[in-house]
């Protein structure tokens, strides 16, 4: 049934193709060819979510950043790794982009993945900031949390001052005691 309604629509769609002044094209009904599954992760590759809070060291051994985000080019490969750097548990750690290229991968002593970029602590905080276009449905939501703050911040002076200011009227107008 689904597949005669397909063979329908295609059917109707290639008829008004002329019509609409485009060339018709030769298609086929017959289903796509299988999507193969993949059961397990390759040894050898890493889920985003391992990589990205990864630290990442110099060529010195030294921690420089950690990984906060990956950008990735219209052909679907990372083509910029964003790096969190300076700063103290997340307070004033500022973003820094790097190619992707810029990054080699090692094993350590341990057989752990080391992320290794040939850049000094001094380059990368010398280095410009990086400002992302794109946003998140976390960051519109830390955006509105921080909006509703600070509205609700303004609203709480503005209601202490007006209480303020009635506290003081309703004192003028008390009866002096004798």
């Amino acid at each position: 049934m689904a597949r005669s309604i397909l063979t329908l629509a295609t059917a109707l769609a290639m008829a008004a193709l002329p019509m609409a002044g485009i060339a018709s094209a030769q298609t086929s009904t017959a289903p796509t060819a299988a999507v193969p599954f993949i059961t397990k992760q390759p040894a050898n590759e890493w889920l985003a979510r391992v990589f990205i809070g990864a630290s990442v060291q110099n060529t010195a051994g030294e921690a420089v950043g950690d990984i906060n985000d990956l950008v990735f080019n219209p052909q679907g490969h990372i083509s910029t790794v964003v790096l969190g750097i300076g700063g103290f548990l997340g307070m004033g750690e500022r973003n820094v982009a790097i190619p992707y290229s810029a990054l080699s991968f090692k094993a350590g002593g341990k057989g752990e993945r080391l992320i290794v970029v040939a850049l000094s602590k001094d380059a990368l905080m010398k280095a410009p900031v990086f400002t992302a276009t794109e946003m998140t449905l976390l960051d519109k939501v830390e955006n509105k949390a921080t909006e509703i703050g600070r509205t609700t911040v303004e609203k709480a002076v503005e209601l202490k001052d007006k209480a303020a200011e009635k506290i003081e009227d309703m004192k003028k107008s008390e009866p002096v005691k004798q």
